[in-house]
């Protein structure tokens, strides 16, 4: 299964250095520092001091960088089949695509633990990467591009619209969605002046001579103190508990 959608992945990736975005592959970082069948786990502090059990911390897939604020950036691949936009009838216009949005709690949770370790200028949204027939219109989807062979569409949306929106899809599954008005209303594109990744300080004027220059952003080790961040192999060994801010083998 992971190796079916992992061409969502790797578009994306390739658009990225297409566009020549500034980014880091989360995924191709974690092969160089965790060996395989590691995982990671975080513990939140508590209010009233020490903190929760660990839990599993799924990792993100890329980290897009700006002037003023860096995306936390979770890709979800989803397919629209040919047949979901032919019209009912022939005098019909072409239907909108289905656009699938669900995700799971799992990745609601991970992505604010996340959130909570990189701290500012840092925050995390959903893109939404859909591998479309070639029938998709601009109207469709604004933010579009070809890569082997495929197109795909994409619509982006921070996390806290998101959790804004969503509702339950599968109690069971613990799977969320957001209804079709709210994921037309509250997605869009990702780049571009009007994309979710559009930097508002870029219209800023210059800083004066002689004032401080801002903040470079601060690596992943050097972030936070409040939560506790280790990778544990899925052996029965106990590992050595990592200093805060770290991530271990």
């Amino acid at each position: 299964m992971a190796a079916a959608t992992r061409h969502y992945e790797s578009a994306f990736d390739a658009y990225l250095r297409a566009v020549r975005a500034p980014y880091v592959s989360v995924r191709a970082a974690r092969r160089a520092l965790l060996s395989d069948g590691a995982k990671l786990t975080a513990r939140r502090p508590l209010p009233t001091g020490g903190h929760a059990d660990p839990s599993t911390l799924k990792t993100f897939d890329f980290v897009l960088y700006g002037r003023s604020t860096h995306l936390l950036l979770e890709i979800k691949g989803r397919r629209i089949p040919a047949r979901a936009l032919k019209p009912t009838r022939p005098t019909r216009p072409t239907r909108p695509p289905r656009t699938e949005s669900w995700v799971t709690l799992d990745d609601i949770e991970s992505l604010r633990n996340w959130q909570h370790i990189f701290g500012p200028p840092f925050r995390p949204a959903l893109v939404f990467l859909y591998w479309c027939p070639d029938v998709v219109t601009q109207r469709h989807f604004p933010e579009r591009f070809d890569h082997d062979g495929r197109l795909y569409g994409i619509r982006a949306i921070d996390l806290d619209a998101y959790t804004q929106s969503m509702t339950v899809r599968s109690p069971r599954w613990r799977t969320v969605h957001l209804p079709a008005a709210a994921f037309d209303d509250r997605t869009g594109p990702l780049l571009g002046p009007a994309g979710l990744a559009a930097d508002p300080s870029e219209t800023e004027p210059e800083p004066k001579i002689g004032s401080r220059a801002p903040a470079l952003p601060r690596s992943p080790s050097a972030i936070r103190a409040s939560l506790t961040v280790q990778a544990t192999a899925r052996s029965e060994a106990q590992p050595r508990p990592a200093p805060a801010g770290t991530i271990s083998p």
